[in-house]
């Protein structure tokens, strides 16, 4: 009996030995991961993302020309306002007393004008009959000029107290929608004060600062493509249209203006977009050299080296030392003398841990 059970034990022990034989048999190969890139000229490198912010074609702030307290404000954010409508009113106090004391003087100034004239055309009559002195007819003569200019003064004066009142109401320069409402009725606001901010136009714009870097290689009428996170896979045409001279306010960037020349109602301001630029098909660019990355450049007491990424299926493939000869130092990366053809595929991260020869995965 014993022996029986110490049979079965060594059969069992077999068993189990040869099935782990087998797990270590079948055990998947585990490979690095690799980052890699294509190798390509300057030209092919000069394809660049940056991220704007869309906006309205025409965006317009809204503001009074003088100051006081807003006694009309019937917007809501959203609402469609035509050109013309009211969109807010100021109380105007100070210029509607203006304007009253203007009237008056107006009036006086008329009184004072008249009573000058017919005092004139009196003299002038007694000294066509020789009762009066050349010189008395002068004076009245110079009289009637003065009270003249002062009537002329206060009618201009009325008319710009009226345009006065005229600074306190906001009316809709075009159609289009209210896009913010940045005051509150009541509320006591100054001159040039945003009160709030009108969408008009169909078109829709994109605003993107570029760094210095590349500013010089935009162009007007340039159509770079945009996308946006928020719809997904959907792609858009741009089309330069304005680029600023100098950097923008606050930023160390030049803002340009894009026009999106198929906008959708699902383009809506404020919403984050995608703007990419193939710097690679403008006429100031026709440099040719390869380049690579900077990090993808390794080095050792025999000079430079890349790791050249041999691959037959696209997923999987070996690494091999290869020596380079770089050249100059460039925005995208270093210009390759010698040692490298376009279209060959090189590792750009991790080559202090790689070694000739590994075998690795495609990232």
């Amino acid at each position: 009996m014993k022996s029986i059970k110490h049979i079965v034990l060594m059969v069992f022990s077999l068993l189990m030995i040869h099935a782990c034989k087998e797990k270590e048999v079948i055990k998947e190969e585990v490979l690095r991961p690799v980052e890699y890139q294509v190798v390509g000229s300057s030209n092919a490198q000069k394809v660049r993302t940056f991220s704007g912010v869309a906006k309205a074609g025409d965006e317009i702030e809204l503001s009074f020309r003088s100051t006081g307290i807003i006694t009309t404000l019937d917007i809501k954010v959203g609402q469609k306002v035509s050109k013309g409508d009211l969109i807010a009113k100021l109380d105007n106090v100070q210029a509607n007393l203006a304007y009253e004391q203007s009237v008056s003087a107006l009036n006086s100034a008329k009184s004072a004008m008249n009573t000058a004239k017919s005092s004139m055309d009196r003299i002038k009559s007694l000294y066509e009959k020789g009762s009066n002195s050349l010189s008395d007819y002068e004076s009245a003569k110079n009289n009637y000029q003065s009270a003249l200019d002062q009537y002329e003064s206060a009618k201009r004066n009325k008319s710009i107290q009226q345009s006065q009142i005229s600074y306190g109401y906001i009316k809709a320069p075009k159609t289009g929608i209210i896009a913010a409402k940045n005051s509150q009725l009541n509320e006591n606001v100054s001159a040039g004060q945003v009160i709030a901010i009108l969408n008009a136009g169909d078109h829709t714009n994109i605003e993107v600062g570029l760094p210095e870097n590349v500013i010089n290689k935009v162009q007007l009428g340039m159509n770079p493509e945009i996308s946006f996170s928020a719809l997904g896979d959907k792609k858009f045409t741009g089309n330069v249209i304005e680029i600023a001279p100098i950097v923008g306010e606050g930023s160390a960037t030049y803002p340009v203006k894009i026009d999106i020349t198929d906008p959708t109602k699902e383009i809506k301001p404020g919403m984050t977009a995608n703007v990419t630029f193939n710097f690679g098909n403008t006429q100031t660019s026709g440099d040719t050299a390869l380049v690579i990355p900077v990090k993808a450049v390794g080095e050792d007491g025999e000079g430079n080296f890349v790791f050249l990424i041999e691959s037959k299926d696209g997923t999987t493939g070996i690494a091999k030392k290869h020596r380079i000869e770089i050249g100059e130092l460039t925005t995208a990366g270093f210009k390759i003398k010698n040692g490298l053809a376009e279209g060959q595929k090189i590792a750009t991260a991790g080559l202090q841990t790689l070694l000739d020869g590994q075998k690795v995965k495609l990232q």
